[in-house]
């Protein structure tokens, strides 16, 4: 079992090791590791296109404790001494969460994440804009979410969009864009960022556009106020292959390492004249960065809600 006084350097040391008490079938490993090399190693033979601007350099990293605090599970986190970086994990008694203290209405919000490797199915590594808290039942919600995976398989990068309940609804209206990256997650830190403004919503890695969902129909786009949240938990139910594979705690901990917070916006109750943070040198996408937004999504994208033929197209007017 783990205590909350194990430290973030040790935590972030067992997301390589190979816990010895697993019974683990030795050449299902070697074969699961060989085979995701390979296709990481094919993933990445073309160079990621430079986007030209970098809206992550425009935003100053900051302390954890500075603009978040724990929401849930504190005894499964450890934040460094210096407060850059915060170690969640995830065993069968609980995950872990944390919340930004302030509600902003627009915004830059983006962290570096590191996911652990092996057999991780079911397990959600997510950062996310929400207010579930103040509209429970009808809430919005913007979601970079790491979903977790068996060997030999890439981790998902799944991006989402809900507003005004689709996310409570029954069925429920979801609008996600899915990608196997270009690198591994678990190799090393990679920057992820949501870029929400009154007109669309940008989602980021290390700084390549990889989604632009735009304000085209009022009711399909979130407007109220939200706070951003980090969480390890565990999503079985759905998260690999469609609930295909769960967690499986022989595997436990699950952990996954939080640094390089960095948020940039308008708060609820900012005046005004505070306006949205641009996404490109111009205020929009420049044509590079949408050059390289269009590599990501031919290279890596390997679902989108709008090309989903089972999916009911009255829901999704934006499409």
């Amino acid at each position: 079992p783990l205590h909350s006084t194990i430290g973030a350097e040790k935590m972030m040391t067992m997301m390589v090791q190979i816990r010895p008490h697993i019974a683990i079938p030795h050449l299902m490993v070697v074969v699961g590791a060989v085979m995701l090399l390979l296709l990481q190693q094919g993933r990445s033979a073309e160079a990621q296109p430079s986007p030209g601007y970098y809206p992550s350099s425009k935003v100053s990293s900051m302390p954890f404790s500075q603009w978040y605090s724990n929401l849930w599970g504190a005894q499964h986190q450890s934040l460094s001494p210096d407060q850059t970086a915060l170690t969640l994990w995830m065993d069968r008694s609980s995950g872990s969460g944390f919340k930004s203290k302030g509600a902003y209405r627009n915004g830059y919000f983006g962290v570096s994440m590191k996911v652990q490797p092996g057999y991780t199915a079911g397990v959600n590594t997510a950062f996310y804009l929400s207010n579930n808290e103040v509209y429970p039942g009808y809430h919005d919600e913007i979601d970079v979410e790491l979903l977790g995976t068996v060997p030999g398989e890439p981790y998902t990068l799944q991006t989402n969009v809900y507003v005004r309940g689709t996310g409570d609804a029954h069925p429920i209206v979801g609008r996600e864009m899915r990608f196997h990256l270009w690198f591994d997650p678990a190799a090393a830190f990679h920057h992820y960022a949501v870029l929400w403004n009154p007109d669309e919503i940008v989602f980021l890695v290390d700084d390549v556009p990889v989604r632009r969902y735009q304000k085209k129909v009022e009711a399909t786009f979130p407007e109220r106020e939200m706070w951003a949240y980090g969480s390890v938990w565990d999503a079985s139910d759905w998260a690999t292959d469609g609930g295909r594979y769960r967690s499986d705690y022989r595997y436990q901990p699950f952990v996954s390492g939080f640094k390089d917070f960095k948020v940039a916006g308008c708060e609820v109750g900012a005046p005004a004249s505070c306006g949205p943070v641009p996404a490109g040198p111009g205020g929009g996408l420049s044509p590079q960065q949408s050059a390289a937004m269009s590599w990501a999504q031919q290279r890596a994208m390997v679902y989108y809600y709008c090309q989903d033929s089972s999916k009911d197209r009255s829901n999704y007017p934006e499409c």
